[in-house]
């Protein structure tokens, strides 16, 4: 049912329920995913809320996987039948039962139900509502309940209830302990390996699958079994049977249960319990398995030990009963029964407890009528009397049972039955209020026996009323109410209501929900974050429900351009109290945030707030080893960035140097861009300096330190290298006897000399050594010994000295792959051994090649930067289900380090791009057909071939299509069977993956073969006269082919003649006339269709009779005609009769039936045929047509069915990649015929060459493919049916993933220079997700003005050649995607021949240098102050602009006003009334009003000028309004009904609805124009002015608007900086800066006052013809804005011209055209209109203005004018002469007429004729300029202005 909830469940059969699961649903080969309206549950459910008339339209299918196997398999498609909503009782669409689950776990109670109205769910448990828990949610499915405990189990019902009725489900849940295989005393594993697994007094927790694993040398295999325990309830395992038994004769009765535990097992003999004594031994045991077994005994039967024996077997999972009945011979007689209390509306057994044996029968009777007597009574064969829905009046009183004994004897024993009726309580509601409101809740027992008492509960609990509880309870007989004074938060909770009687006890509750709106308690506020630090930007919020907190962010600092949704990750979350956490703040982080909350109580609200990054100080570059010579300077550099200002504080180990102090220090500071140089100087380096220098940045945000080893060299370093170094060495001092050799010890700096290395027995000749075998990027210390004869000498002073980087020598460690999609594989891995890496890890290089057939085998390289120990890198743009090699490189500052091992993986399976091959169908019979077909290409499968699908409709003669089937098979061929007999089909084939379906191939057509035709669908016989009669049939409704004649039989049984005549009709024919018929006499007439094939079925066979009068009789039949719009159609209406008939034809609307107007659209022919001539949709509907004559009449009714176009899709973008663009869209109406298709044109965004894409009408979705990377696109879409295809969808726009390369700050652009080449560093760029296309270089040495140009790629090193030596270069790189440019300049210089470099160009200075110097720093300066002074210059002349415009919109609508006070005629009562124009901000949304309405003329369409008499005749006497106002979104009015044009389809009239769409929408472009004229203009003079604003246009038919009609519109606006929602839209006339200027200058100067409201919005619009204007070339008029506050939030002026006072003038009125000023006024126009090309072109040719004050002449000149309203827009006709005034002719109130939204203008003249209609957007200013020559016929014309 539309509206309702829809469930599709996915059927697995029992016997593998437990090991396949449903993994995902697919809806038309796209999967469904959770959102919007679709739910998947736990237990593997579809639910689809809201079900809508388009969900009927598409095929579900479930997806399975096995638990063991991993298999997957697809079911067969399912369709919704979608019907309208009735009114039902509600019915249970899905439910649950008993079960068990495990604790911990979370369980779903599925329980969902349909009707109408929409059913309400109550859950319960254990009897009681449902206490407040966070662990059980309420959703759409049903109940969900988390971290099962075992207090959860119980009985649970889910109660269903709505006004026709109620439903209930319940069942038990049971939570178990979850025993682990090591953590149940019951399991033990055995064996010498492990390989049995003994299970001991096992139980229903121990059933399941038990898998086992066996390993050897590496490899694994498994194997499983499964064990299925039998559920705890006991069951009957045997019992005794029905038997008969002589007095005397023992007899035994046995009866054995099993359950677990095992069960208790009673006996009972006619419901009395069997007392163990001398008649009975009873006797129970319980066997070793489990089985309890127990007997009776009688040794000695009597008659009264005769009846029904029952057996019940209890334990604690349940029960179980049995019975039979054993008959003791004997005289029958019956047991005294009890009297019996029934309650209303319940089942009630009365047992008639014979004993003795044998009888013949028992009966029931009551007030001596034998039972049953009615549907609810049931007789048994044992005697019971069931009695069914039992009700009081019907079922209470006096039972008889009557046992027959013997033929003519019975005996009798009677039974009272008490019928109490229990309560019923009618059903009620609780509706969400407010905090501080009242609640009235009335509980009313509608029936029930007295006396009823009835209590309130508040979740479970008794309410006692009182000031504590805030509730007052008044109770009545049958009615309590609950009243609630003031509503507070404490009053949330369920309410039930306890209605309880002596029959029963019965409760209805519902849930108080005191809702409140979201509201701030601590509201964001703009804050800094630190980079690298946690920040928390606050937002808490309260409410109730508690609200859902979403956070938004808006890159860059300027003005937000577009929100997106934060993406929430392990760095960014939301806590708990709505606060957005993030733990690490990062550059990107910056930008404007908005804090969203919304609980879906009144509006969302939200608050905006910028987050500035600040940077804490940090060392960028400082060296971290340094040499200095003893004696010499030396300067240390430490560059610093961050927040300024930066202290740089130096230390020398940890004492901090003062450099004031001591003067061998010094230290200066050079500010570099964003960047602070220090140096710190050392004048001389002494041995002492060799220690660790630091330089510390410090700032307000944090601190960065850098560490310096210094080593002031006595013994020096010549050269470090990464894995040696070589030492030179002066000798000193010898002790006077020869050194014989030197010793030289190193260790790692963080060792002790215990860990040493040593070189000994250096030759004292040399003084130096290569020290080898060092580790790179490490710190050594080294110290000297020499040796003489003597001894050792004592160590040198240790030096420090680092060695240098090389390339890792390790790989990355752990590389795994993961394919994520069909085209994408992460690779993760992490760093390489520490102590292999040899320096610092910069990055990653990944290599990975395709491995497979035809494939180079060459890597494909990218590379990343390093991030930490653990990376991550995700490949795309990869081949489909291809397997690729992957290998990881480490780098460093020293090169590339060795490759991880190469990895394997295969990207994932996707659906195959191209359809099977070479199609073929084939017509096999009438009803069956043969498809064959060949592979597709094997590299187009993208996956492993799971099997084929055939999709195949019908194609109906109409043009409408069957519904749509598919089969899937494994083969290249399918039979289909079943299809429709000489029908056209469509075939297309698809082949499936296992990640769905493929292309489908073309549309293959087949017929099938004829066969015989069906009976005519319907068959009428009406006598004509005395001797002949008329018969008509209908076409059968299953041809089977061709119809080549239809045979006509007719009989007459009482003739004496059975045998029947033939007669043969033409298959164009469905009528025929049989003569020389009798009169008097019956004939028997019926028919057949007959074909190719041969003679169909016959038709039902009807009766008529010749006569001489015959009353009117309609030979046609009714039915329903379908049709497409403009086209004529014939409803045929032939009737006969003596006298002739007369035909009328009616049609139904909504409340009655009226006569069909018969026009030149509309004939009535004379056979009584309907002919309506280009039919549009409201022509759709239920014609009768009725025959007459004085005998009777007859009557038949058709309902015609027009086609239109579809309506527009809604397009929506789901999702975007760097070469792909994924689309959505919901269809809209279908107009009536079925949707074949979508037609997709896409095309770049800044061009117009649309390319189009044919999509089947069965998808909702498409993948825009090889689309270019980081570009933008613009999309559209139509819907096409059998009529033509719809209106297009809104143009949205997407852009792909990618941007422009950027190069990285920290890389080098070159890296290899010498005297004639200079190698480039091309890993710099990266390539901003899009590859680089090319590169382009331009270099020339510096202080020349030619470049040269050099192109290139990225695929090898790059290098500039043929330098000059030592010359200084200038450099500018430019690298290219598709998404556009990067560019990176630089400088750089040759070495000279010799490898030395150049110093910097320095210029010679000459005497002229310093004033070079002062004018290049005075010419900025100076230039920089005359731009501002232009610039507050031109903004003081603006504003000066805008304020005069401002005065003189709002002095021209006080005039306008003013005028209106002091009209002569009748006063107009109440606020003037007019259309309104309202402007959304920012986004714009045009509104026109028009609150007097529009009259139709005639029939003619023509344009009727008014004149003042007849105005006053027939226009109602109120001001006709035309003006314009400014109106927020958020301050909607409701002033008359509005027609939404936003859901019209050609061909249909628009519906007014009461109130405006609160929702802004673009979705629509519309288009109307303005015309401005001026009358009594020459033609010579400047053409008519047209103002266009952006309408949609209707067509020629247009839209007639009646009295208080509305149009809207939308205009938006567009920058390139924000792209809203990726929607296009137009330029609107301002921008909202401009908005807020003009507001604040009003606010500031113009001080307009009011007494209720203050100006809160003021706005100008100037816009030009270039902006607004279509069509034309002449600028547009002005639109002047001012106003005054009216309501809160809007400023307005609203002014109405008087009714017309100047007969002569008034002859010709242009309504309505903005007011124009006459040559006597211009004077007084506002500044800005004199500036206009028009007005100028007027002063010109007038007169000189008079020295008239600028407001009086304004007033003067406009109490000279004349003002006409009417209640009706006019049209003029450009093509018609000008006619005099005298002679026009006018129609009455009802006569005139318009085509809305355009504007029109209307002329008169002689000649007594109107003017045809014509839009004004295609008159031109020539016509217009034709209507301006009239002489004497300058009528007045006006416009209000509502101006803001």
């Amino acid at each position: 049912m539309r509206g309702n909830v829809a469930v599709f469940k996915c059927l697995i059969p029992s016997a593998v329920q437990e090991y396949v699961s449903v993994v995902s649903w697919e809806r038309d080969t796209v999967s469904i995913t959770t959102g919007n309206r679709f739910s998947l549950t736990s237990f593997g459910a579809l639910y689809i809320s809201d079900v809508q008339k388009e969900d009927a339209l598409s095929t579900y299918r479930c997806i399975t996987r096995h638990k063991y196997s991993g298999e997957t398999r697809q079911s067969n498609g399912a369709r919704l039948s979608v019907m309208d909503p009735t009114e039902s009782a509600p019915t249970i669409l899905d439910s649950f039962q008993a079960g068990e689950v495990l604790a911990g776990q979370s369980v779903e109670l599925p329980c969902t139900a349909g009707g109408y109205p929409t059913p309400t769910v109550r859950w319960l448990k254990d009897g009681r509502p449902l206490p407040s828990d966070a662990r059980w949610t309420r959703r759409l499915t049903g109940l969900t309940i988390s971290g099962l405990r075992s207090d959860d189990s119980g009985s649970y019902a889910c109660e269903v209830t709505n006004s026709f009725g109620s439903k209930e489900v319940s069942g038990q849940l049971h939570v178990i302990g979850n025993p682990g295989v090591h953590g149940d005393v019951h399991l033990s594993i055995q064996g010498s390996h492990n390989d049995t697994l003994q299970i001991t007094a096992a139980q229903k927790i121990h059933s399941g699958a038990y898998q086992c694993f066996a390993s050897r040398k590496g490899i694994t295999t498994q194997d499983f079994s499964i064990i299925l325990l039998e559920d705890g309830t006991p069951r009957i395992a045997s019992s005794f049977s029905e038997r008969v038994v002589n007095t005397g004769e023992p007899f035994s009765l046995m009866c054995a249960a099993k359950g677990a535990p095992p069960p208790s097992i009673t006996w009972t003999l006619d419901d009395e319990p069997v007392v163990r004594d001398s008649a009975y031994k009873t006797s129970q045991y319980t066997l070793s398995d489990g089985l309890t077994v127990s007997h009776v005994n009688v040794s000695n039967p009597l008659i009264r030990d005769g009846g029904v024996y029952r057996c019940a077997a209890r334990n604690s999972a349940g029960s179980a009963e049995y019975q039979a009945r054993i008959n003791v011979r004997g005289a029958p007689r019956i047991r005294p029964m009890r009297d019996i209390t029934a309650v209303a509306g319940r089942n009630t057994y009365i047992t008639c407890r014979v004993i003795g044996y044998p009888y013949y029968s028992i009966k029931w009777l009551k007030e001596g009528m034998q039972l049953p007597d009615n549907h609810r009574q049931v007789v048994f064969e044992n005697g019971t009397l069931r009695l069914t829905d039992v009700q009081k009046g019907a079922d209470e009183g006096t039972y008889l049972c009557s046992v027959l004994i013997q033929p003519q004897l019975s005996i009798n024993q009677t039974v009272h039955v008490s019928v109490k009726v229990p309560p019923l309580i009618q059903p009620f509601d609780i509706p969400s209020t407010s905090v501080g409101k009242l609640m009235y809740i009335a509980c009313v027992v509608s029936s029930g026996d007295m006396p009823i008492r009835i209590t309130w509960h508040k979740d479970g609990q008794l309410i006692i009323p009182g000031s504590a509880s805030g509730v007052a309870i008044e109770t009545k007989e049958f009615m309590s109410s609950l009243q609630i004074s003031k509503v507070t938060l404490k009053h949330n909770g369920n309410y039930t209501c306890i209605a309880s009687n002596a029959a029963a006890t019965v409760s209805w509750e519902r849930q108080l929900i005191v809702t409140v709106p979201p509201r701030f308690v601590v509201q964001p506020n703009n804050q800094d974050g630190i980079y690298g630090k946690v920040g928390v930007l606050n937002c808490s919020v309260e409410g109730y429900p508690p609200p859902k907190v979403m956070w938004k962010h808006a890159k860059g600092i300027g003005n937000p351009q577009q929100y997106h949704p934060v993406p929430l990750t392990g760095r960014i979350q939301i806590m708990p109290n709505g606060s957005l956490l993030i733990r690490h703040v990062l550059e990107d982080d910056r930008g404007y945030y908005l804090c969203q909350a919304s609980n879906g109580v009144g509006s969302d609200i939200s608050k905006s707030m910028v987050l500035t990054v600040k940077i804490p100080a940090m060392i960028t570059s400082h060296p971290n080893t340094t040499m200095a010579r003893k004696g010499q300077t030396k300067e240390l550099n430490c560059t610093a960035r961050g927040e300024q200002p930066i202290i740089i504080r130096w230390e020398r180990g940890d004492t901090v140097i003062d450099a004031e102090r001591n003067p061998r220090y010094s230290i200066s500071i050079i500010k570099k861009g964003d960047e602070v140089i220090s140096t710190l100087q050392l004048n001389p380096a002494e041995r002492g300096d060799s220690v660790f220098f630091s330089c510390h940045a410090i700032n307000s945000y944090g601190e960065g330190r850098g560490l310096i080893q210094l080593t002031v060299q006595e013994l020096e370093v010549r050269e470090v290298k990464d894995r040696s170094m070589n030492l030179r060495w002066i000798q000193r001092f010898d002790g006077n006897s020869i050194i014989t050799s030197y010793d030289i010890e190193y260790k790692n700096k963080s060792d002790s000399w215990d860990h040493m290395y040593t070189t000994r027995n250096i030759s004292p000749t040399n003084n130096q050594a290569n020290i080898v075998e060092l580790h790179p990027a490490c710190v050594y210390s080294i110290r000297m010994y020499s040796y003489n004869k003597i001894g050792r000498s004592a160590p040198s002073k240790e030096m420090t000295i680092s060695t240098e980087e090389a390339q890792p020598d390790g790989p990355p460690m752990e590389v795994i792959l993961q394919p994520m999609t069909s085209q994408s594989i992460q690779v993760t891995w992490r760093a390489p051994k520490k102590e292999l890496q040899n320096g610092l890890i910069r990055g990653y290089q990944i290599g990975y090649r395709e491995n497979g057939p035809g494939s180079s085998g060459q890597y494909s390289i990218v590379e990343m930067k390093a991030t930490g120990d653990s990376e991550v890198y995700t490949l795309d743009n990869l081949k489909k289900f291809a397997q690729y090699g992957v290998v990881v490189q480490a780098f460093n500052r020293a090169g590339t380090g060795p490759s991880s091992t190469e990895i394997n993986a295969t990207t994932l399976e996707d659906v195959p791009s191209e359809p099977p091959q070479t199609v073929r169908a084939i017509s096999v019979t009438s009803d069956q057909a043969v498809i064959t077909w060949a592979e597709p290409p094997r590299v187009t499968l993208h996956g492993v071939l799971k099997g084929y699908r055939v999709v195949y409709w019908s194609l109906f003669p109409d043009g409408e299509w069957g519904e749509m089937q598919n089969m899937t098979t494994m083969r290249e061929q399918v039979d289909l069977h079943g299809l429709e007999k000489f029908t056209n089909y469509s075939v297309q084939v698809l082949a499936f993956t296992q990640a769905g379906d493929g292309v489908r191939s073309n549309v293959l057509y087949i017929q099938t073969r004829e066969d015989l035709p069906g009976p005519p669908a319907g068959i009428k016989a009406v006598p004509s006269s005395p001797s002949s009669v008329v018969v008509s049939w209908l076409p059968p409704h299953k041809p089977n082919g061709v119809i080549r004649k239809y045979t006509i039989y007719c009989s007459s049984p009482a003739s004496g003649h059975p045998a029947p005549s033939e007669y043969e009709a033409n298959p164009e024919m469905l009528f025929y006339r049989i003569t020389h018929l009798t009169r008097g006499l019956q004939y028997h007439i019926w028919a057949a269709a007959v074909s190719t094939a041969g003679r169909g079925n016959m038709s039902d066979k009807v009766v008529v009779e010749p006569a001489g009068k015959a009353p009117a009789k309609i030979l046609s039949f009714g039915g329903t005609v379908t049709t497409p719009w403009m086209k004529e159609v014939r409803l045929p209406c032939s009737s006969v009769g003596e006298p002739t008939p007369t035909v009328t034809w009616s049609k139904d609307s909504e409340d009655s039936t009226a006569p069909v107007a018969l026009d030149s659209q509309r004939l009535v022919l004379s056979n009584g045929t309907l002919v309506l001539r280009s039919v549009k949709a409201e022509d759709s509907g239920y014609y009768t047509c009725t025959a007459t004559n004085t005998l009777g009449f007859d009557t038949i009714i058709v309902n015609l069915v027009v086609q239109v176009p579809p309506d527009q899709p809604r397009l929506t973008v789901s999702t975007t990649s760097t070469s792909s663009i994924t689309l959505a869209w919901i269809p809209g109406d279908n107009g009536g015929s079925s949707i074949r298709g979508f037609v997709l044109q896409y095309s770049v965004d800044n061009t117009e060459e649309w390319r189009d894409v044919f999509i089947s009408s069965s998808e909702r979705s498409f993948r825009l493919d090889s689309l270019r990377c980081g570009t933008w696109y613009k999309v559209k879409l139509a819907a096409k049916n059998s009529v033509g295809s719809g209106r297009i969808s809104e143009i949205i726009e997407a852009k792909t993933h990618g941007r422009e390369p950027v190069f990285t700050k920290d890389q080098p652009l070159l890296n290899h220079i010498n005297s004639t080449h200079a190698g480039l560093n091309l890993q710099g760029w990266t390539s901003g997700g899009c590859p680089i296309t090319g590169l382009l270089l331009d270099f020339r040495p510096k202080g020349t003005w030619v470049w040269q140009t050099l192109r290139a790629n990225l695929t090898g090193p790059l290098f500039l050649s043929e330098l000059r030596e030592a010359t200084w270069y200038e450099l500018k790189m430019k690298a290219c995607n598709t998404a556009g440019c990067g560019n990176q300049s630089s400088q750089f210089a040759t070495t000279d021949y010799d490898g030395s470099t150049i110093p910097p160009i320095k210029s010679a200075r000459g005497e002229g240098d310093d004033v070079k110097k002062l004018f290049s720093i005075g010419s900025p300066v100076i230039l920089v102050s005359v731009g501002v002074a232009l610039l507050f210059i031109i903004r003081r002349k603006r504003k000066e602009k805008r304020l005069k415009r401002l005065r003189d919109a709002k002095s021209l609508a006080e005039m306008l006003i003013s005028k209106n006070n002091r009209s002569v005629d009748t006063p107009v009562k109440g606020p003037p009334q007019g259309p309104r124009l309202h402007i959304d901000i920012p986004r714009v949304q045009l509104l026109i009003e028009d609150k007097e309405g529009i009259k139709q003329i005639g029939e003619d369409k023509a344009a009727i000028p008014v004149t003042d008499t007849e105005f006053s005749q027939s226009v109602n006497p109120q001001n006709f309004c035309t003006g314009v106002s400014l109106h927020h979104q958020a301050l909607i009015q409701n002033s008359g009904p509005l027609i939404d044009m936003s859901d019209i389809r050609p061909g249909t009239n628009p519906v007014s609805r009461k109130s405006i769409k609160s929702a802004h929408s673009s979705r629509n472009r519309y288009s109307s124009q303005w015309t401005l004229s001026r009358p009594g203009q020459s033609q010579s003079t400047a053409s008519a002015r047209t103002l266009t604003s952006d309408w949609r246009t209707m067509g020629s038919h247009g839209i007639t608007a009646t009295e208080s009609d509305s149009y809207s519109a939308s205009l938006s606006q567009d920058t390139d900086k924000g792209r809203n929602s990726m929607v296009s839209t137009e330029s609107a006339s301002s921008t909202y800066e401009e908005l807020a200027r003009a507001y604040e200058h009003a606010k500031l100067e113009e001080h307009l006052q009011h007494a209720k409201f203050t100006i809160t919005e003021c706005f100008i619009s100037d816009s030009s013809s270039d902006q607004m204007t279509t069509g034309t070339n002449d600028p547009a008029d002005s639109m002047t804005s001012l106003s005054t506050p009216s309501e809160p939030g809007i400023c307005r002026f609203t002014a109405s011209p008087p009714k017309p006072q100047d007969y002569d003038r008034g002859k010709n009125v242009a309504v309505p055209i903005p007011h124009r000023a006459n040559k006597s006024e211009f004077c007084n126009l506002p500044l800005y209109m004199k500036s206009d090309p028009f007005f100028r072109k007027q002063s010109e040719l007038q007169d000189p203005c008079p020295a008239v004050p600028p407001r009086e002449a304004s007033i003067r000149s406009l109490a000279q004018r004349a003002y006409h309203t009417q209640g009706r827009h006019l049209t003029l006709d450009p093509t018609k002469r000008a006619l005099t005034p005298g002679h026009s002719s006018l129609g009455g109130p009802g006569s005139g007429t318009a085509t809305l939204p355009q504007r029109t203008l209307t002329a008169s003249g002689a000649g007594g004729k109107g003017g045809s209609r014509d839009s004004l957007p295609e008159s031109s200013s020539s016509v217009l300029g034709r209507l301006q020559k009239q002489s004497g016929a300058a009528g007045a014309y006006s416009k209000s202005y509502t101006l803001v």
